[in-house]
């Protein structure tokens, strides 16, 4: 088993529908350019109101993925 290193990317996700929805909503996203992805970090969880209703979520992610070596 050889060593590994990592890199880290900040990203957002949005969903109308729920926190994990917005993850993966996120993840899906993050994979189309970014190979590699091992784990995420939840940063802040915040939302969007209207008419005194949650309207929208939004979590910012921490992407954890492994550097490719040559």
């Amino acid at each position: 088993m050889s060593d590994h290193v990592y890199k880290k990317v900040e990203i957002v996700g949005s969903s109308r529908n729920g926190i994990e929805d917005a993850i993966d909503n996120a993840l899906r996203e993050c994979a189309r350019s970014v190979q590699h992805m091992e784990w995420f970090e939840v940063i802040d969880t915040r939302g969007h109101i209207v008419d005194g209703k949650v309207a929208h979520y939004q979590v910012t992610l921490k992407v954890g993925f492994r550097v490719e070596t040559a």
